[in-house]
């Protein structure tokens, strides 16, 4: 009846019943979005290799014929000019008068795949039985802005959706207390270009990544302070969304404050998951050893990675790493000194979690990736550096159907070049997708009248990467 008075525990008893429909609606607001645009959440196009991914983007541009791509002749052409045949119309990658500069690494190889791996990444040689080493990829992006944009967009210039929104996209979550698409940094610096890398471009924000922090609280603010009771905080909750609701009656067109609404119901429900997801202690000491924990130089990164493992196993669709976030890993100059520094921080953690992935049944359909925006040349910058390499770099895949113990494609004998199996940024996000059961061409966004796609004007998925 209009005029039927509610006690005050009546009111909030029945206030309380609704907050589950909150959420719920949202979930149903999700599914609809969807159906009207592409897959419906939670369902591949085929049968899926890989449930999850994780990302280490190794930003700046590591240098591929220093750590995987070992080119002889490099060594003995040392101080020489680029010879004539290997020069091509190029204006992007520094100058191609500059003297070739020599890899002072030592090679081994690792496995019973005998693949090549630095003296720089031993740990990570260990585990090539379980590689798929990619040398041949090559990019548009000629700059660390263009290069990380492309790499995490599909093209140099901002706007477009990030792949980790793609997959959230066409695939859903597979755990709505937790966020369907995780970003970290090892460090308190922020990627170049920012939250654009992990944004969702034209998409519905609410696809975007989440940003982790580093350290020790991963989920800030997550705790409600001592003087707040969850029902206070639950009503101070309900209370926002009407009025955030009312705002976007008139504004339809803003998703970033529908996106906005959803993030706090999807905070208040991870309130009961999330800590427990991000509580290291709970791992054992032999684990965090894995992982490289202890040492100032690896646990850094060491601690992204296993929370990365604690994620997917929770559930998290797409989790992407940044180390050396603020091109730490560019080296115009000193190359041995920075390289060095960013290999000790990483090789340790990375492998220890494909082996921890490994042993607990995950990598079977956890996709890992590995890589930079582009590679670095063979001819010297400043006299002990390299300069960006886009035309051909390595990257690697394992786990999720991937056979391991692979080479695919090469660079020339100088490493400039991709020259056999060249594998563009698009076709390298195809293959992801495929692996997770999506076809790229019918993972379609419309916009403005305009079918999307996530590799633009289509990539070609390399099929002949997975085991069979």
């Amino acid at each position: 009846m209009p005029n039927e008075l509610f006690s005050r525990r009546e009111l909030l008893l029945r206030g309380g019943g609704g907050f589950g429909a909150v959420a719920l609606s949202g979930m149903f607001a999700r599914d609809k979005a969807l159906a009207g645009n592409a897959t419906p959440a939670g369902r591949a196009h085929f049968a899926p290799r890989a449930k999850n991914v994780i990302f280490l983007f190794m930003e700046g541009g590591p240098s591929h014929i220093d750590l995987f791509d070992p080119k002889p002749l490099l060594n003995k052409l040392a101080g020489q000019r680029l010879p004539k045949s290997f020069k091509r119309p190029i204006t992007a990658m520094g100058e191609a008068e500059s003297p070739l500069l020599a890899s002072p690494r030592k090679w081994k190889r690792w496995g019973q795949s005998g693949i090549w791996v630095s003296d720089w990444l031993p740990h990570i040689g260990g585990c090539v039985d379980d590689l798929a080493v990619i040398h041949s990829c090559w990019t548009n992006g000629i700059n660390h802005s263009g290069g990380v944009c492309q790499m995490n967009t599909g093209q140099p210039l901002a706007g477009r959706p990030s792949l980790g929104s793609w997959v959230n996209y066409g695939l859903g979550t597979a755990n709505e207390n937790l966020p369907a698409f995780v970003v970290m940094t090892d460090t308190k610096s922020t990627p170049v270009n920012g939250p654009r890398n992990w944004s969702t471009g034209f998409m519905p924000a609410a696809y975007q990544g989440i940003r982790l922090s580093p350290g020790k609280e991963p989920f800030l603010h997550l705790n409600l302070p001592k003087s707040v009771t969850p029902q206070m905080h639950r009503r101070k909750l309900e209370l926002l969304r009407r009025l955030n609701e009312q705002h976007q009656a008139t504004r339809k067109h803003q998703s970033e404050l529908e996106a906005r609404i959803r993030s706090y119901e999807l905070a208040y429900r991870m309130q009961s998951t999330a800590p427990e997801a991000v509580d290291l202690g709970r791992e054992t000491e032999a684990t965090k050893q894995l992982y490289g924990f202890g040492n100032k130089d690896t646990e850094p990164f060491g601690r992204c990675c296993l929370l990365a493992r604690r994620m997917v196993e929770r559930g998290v669709r797409f989790v992407q790493i940044y180390h050396g976030a603020g091109s730490k890993w560019d080296s115009h100059s000193k190359m041995e000194a920075n390289h060095g520094r960013q290999c000790r921080q990483s090789d340790l953690p990375t492998a220890g979690l494909l082996k921890d992935l490994k042993a607990r049944g995950l990598l079977e359909d956890t996709l890992v990736i590995w890589g930079g925006e582009f590679g670095r040349t063979p001819m010297s910058e400043k006299g002990d550096g390299r300069d960006h390499n886009p035309t051909g770099f390595t990257m690697w895949m394992a786990g999720a159907g991937v056979k391991g113990g692979q080479v695919i494609g090469a660079t020339d004998e100088l490493g400039l070049w991709a020259t056999q199996d060249r594998l563009h940024v698009n076709d390298l996000h195809a293959t992801i997708l495929h692996l997770l059961g999506l076809r790229d061409s019918e993972l379609v966004y419309r916009y403005n009248g305009r079918p999307e796609l996530p590799t633009i004007s289509g990539g070609e998925a390399y099929t002949k990467i997975t085991t069979g």
